[in-house]
């Protein structure tokens, strides 16, 4: 839950401020500024095929759960980081759109291997545990847009609050080496009524 709020932390300010971002904070007209914001959603539509199509290819060929999943999820978020650094200290347009399109996909790849992982903890209570996850991201959903017009509002500067994506993109790479899909939650005959040695 916590890698997911990280990772969507980022992937929200897309869906809500990106054509903002362009027409503000690069001085675009509505047009071109649609026209560049469907660019990096394009990248995103990739990566969230991509993540899954890895995920399996993975899984199929190693049978390691931990690879396919834990790995993807791992590399995607490092891999968003790495393209949204560059945004804070470019100017250049086709850099930054460059940079968003690379963060975007990165971001997406996350998407299948992250939403795999309640099937494989949790067989018999997946949809409690996606439950759980996409909660997880709706809280990101809730509170990231209104970060981001604070932060403009209060600095004037549209880049600045990707540095606070990037810190959570740190939060999340640090925390995903904890994800165990190898361990699976222990049967439960009877929901709340857990025996003592319940093993995850």
């Amino acid at each position: 839950m916590i890698v997911y709020f990280c990772n969507a932390w980022t992937t929200i300010l897309y869906f809500t401020w990106l054509s903002l971002f362009f027409m503000h904070g690069q001085h675009l007209n509505l047009m071109n500024s649609a026209f560049f914001s469907s660019g990096v959603f394009c990248a995103g539509v990739l990566g969230d095929i991509a993540g899954g199509v890895i995920s399996d290819q993975i899984l199929r060929r190693t049978g390691d759960v931990v690879a396919a999943r834990q790995n993807v999820i791992t590399i995607s978020l490092l891999g968003g980081l790495a393209f949204l650094a560059p945004l804070l200290f470019s100017h250049n347009l086709m850099t930054i759109t460059a940079c968003l399109a690379g963060a975007s996909f990165f971001s997406e790849l996350t998407i299948g291997p992250i939403w795999a992982v309640p099937m494989d903890i949790a067989p018999q209570f997946t949809g409690t545990a996606s439950g759980m996850l996409n909660a997880a991201s709706a809280v990101a959903g809730i509170i990231s847009p209104m970060v981001f017009g604070w932060v403009v509002d209060a600095t004037g500067n549209w880049t600045l609050p990707f540095a606070g994506a990037i810190g959570f993109l740190v939060l999340g790479i640090t925390i995903s080496f904890r994800i165990r899909p190898d361990r699976r939650i222990t049967d439960i005959v009877a929901i709340g009524d857990a025996p003592a040695n319940v093993a995850i």
